[in-house]
């Protein structure tokens, strides 16, 4: 495992510390072995040693989202605290739609709805010239005066990051004249190819600054590390007689403190948890549960295993196991009934697409092809039994068109084409109408615990049903429309094609 250094305000970035590609194309059986993870050896295709991939690298990158706009989503779903952007507004335009995220997370978790507590410092030229500190400081009292929070976090910005503002520095002073934490999250857009980053940016701030540092630790108290989705989890745990911590998104302060006081810390994504739960095992001996992810059979029954082992519960995970694998099975038979023949493509991040793809192979929907956004060839623990795609591959089978890309529009049309599919699951939603103009439904899984567990399998399995039901709409769509592109790409056959001949955009 590698050290996790806390000793800094800056979290060290993806590309650093887990060697994360956003641009590759090919089988996930070589993407598995090329990562040499759970394989064994270190020697990549192209010469290069550990976990360095042969990473592809397009002329130009047609959209995508940042580090800072992960820090809005998670520092600022804290309901107890504040998150300061310092930044241009134009950052703060994500403000809307994660304001609309968590007030919906809020309601599926049955807490008061409210408004998220977000204030940008609202940069301007003067600023880039003269420095963004006076602004800065002025903010925070603004944002004690106005909510009393628990915490006050600070998130970086291109800008700043530019201007070169001493946030370190301000943030100390006013956490002394204010006697609560103020946390600075460094994480401007540039710094990292890949918004992940902006996970452990706000993580490593919390761990630093929030996590209790003398835990009286609680037996029964499990971390689970998610976003804004319905809450599966307590049900689940309380089989086991377990007390479900939700963090980050959604949490209160005193929520965060007591992370350091659980039994053990479990998540529905490693990319998510990969950094706060390994940190949280290396600085205060909470252990991170070393097993696959908690979709369809096999990864679902590994998890609660190793779960139950770590908490000395058996004997209360067998008779669970037992009782919802009889519980399920009539409906899934019919589910595979139902979806027989069919087939499905995954876009999503990177371990979760992994689940997905074991719940659709589950479902018996063929699944020849997938996207995602993002691919750490190791995470923070280097465990193998947390290599998510050696255990799709060695337990579910190859993925014959397995690319990597963050999210590009232009590439995305000639995926869809190699493999043809019924339906998508998507995630990040942006590419769904491209789909649906390809006459192709999507599922955009906005609660991203919908597939999760036993009963996740028929969640998705009705939810595909509900979807293919809808088919006729996107088929008319698509006989009706024009896609934005010239003959000539749309005939291309290789979707990386500008990557690997970078010379065809001059041609």
């Amino acid at each position: 495992m590698t050290r996790i250094n806390l000793d800094t305000t800056v979290v060290e970035t993806r590309e650093q510390r887990l060697g994360t590609i956003i641009a590759w194309d090919g089988k996930a059986s070589e993407l598995s072995h090329e990562s040499a993870y759970a394989r064994g050896g270190c020697e990549s295709s192209c010469g290069q040693k550990g976990r360095r991939l042969c990473e592809l690298h397009g002329p130009f990158t047609q959209g995508s989202v940042c580090s800072e706009q992960m820090v809005e989503c998670q520092a600022g779903n804290v309901r107890d605290a504040v998150l300061i952007q310092h930044s241009p507004i134009g950052c703060g335009a994500g403000q809307v739609i994660y304001n609309s995220i968590y007030r919906n997370g809020l309601a599926m978790r049955n807490l008061p709805v409210e408004n998220l507590r977000m204030i940008c410092t609202n940069l301007q030229e003067g600023d880039m010239v003269f420095g963004g500190v006076a602004k800065l400081e002025q903010s925070i009292r603004d944002a004690w005066e106005r909510h009393r929070p628990k915490a006050i976090f600070i998130g970086t910005s291109c800008a700043t990051g530019i201007i070169g503002d001493d946030v370190d520095s301000v943030a100390s002073h006013l956490e002394e004249e204010l006697q609560i934490p103020v946390i600075p999250l460094h994480c401007e857009g540039f710094k990292s190819k890949h918004w992940s980053t902006g996970f452990d940016a706000t993580q490593h701030g919390i761990l630093r600054q929030i996590v209790r540092k003398n835990p009286q630790k609680q037996e029964d108290l499990i971390n689970v590390i998610n976003l804004w989705g319905t809450d599966v989890f307590t049900p689940m745990l309380g089989e086991l007689g377990l007390r479900v911590n939700f963090v980050v998104d959604l949490a209160t302060v005193a929520d965060l403190e007591q992370m350091s006081e659980a039994a053990a810390t479990v998540g529905f994504c490693h990319t998510l948890s990969s950094y706060l739960a390994t940190a949280l095992e290396q600085e205060f001996g909470v252990p991170e549960i070393k097993a696959p992810l908690p979709y369809g059979f096999a990864g679902t029954d590994a998890w609660l295993r190793e779960l139950a082992r770590v908490t000395h519960r058996e004997e209360q995970a067998e008779a669970y196991i037992a009782k919802e694998h009889a519980r399920v099975a009539p409906r899934l038979e019919e589910l595979r009934k139902q979806l027989k023949g069919k087939k499905g493509y995954v876009a999503t991040g990177s371990a979760y697409a992994h689940g997905l793809i074991a719940v659709l192979r589950e479902l018996g929907i063929e699944v020849n092809g997938s996207l995602v956004f993002h691919h750490d060839p190791i995470y923070d623990s280097q465990d193998p039994r947390q290599d998510s795609l050696a255990y799709l591959v060695d337990n579910y089978g190859d993925v014959p068109s397995f690319s990597v890309s963050n999210r590009q529009q232009y590439q995305f049309y000639g995926l869809l084409q190699r493999v043809k599919p019924d339906f998508i699951l998507i995630r990040h939603n942006g590419l769904a109408p491209l789909a649906s103009r390809l006459g192709i439904p999507a599922a955009p899984l906005g609660d991203e615990h919908h597939a999760l567990g036993y009963q996740g399998m028929i969640n998705l399995g009705e939810t595909i049903l509900d979807i293919l039901s809808h088919k006729k709409f996107h088929q008319d769509l698509a006989a009706h429309v024009t896609l934005p592109y010239k003959k000539e790409w749309l005939a291309q056959q290789d979707p990386f094609i500008l990557a690997r001949k970078p010379l065809n955009v001059e041609e």
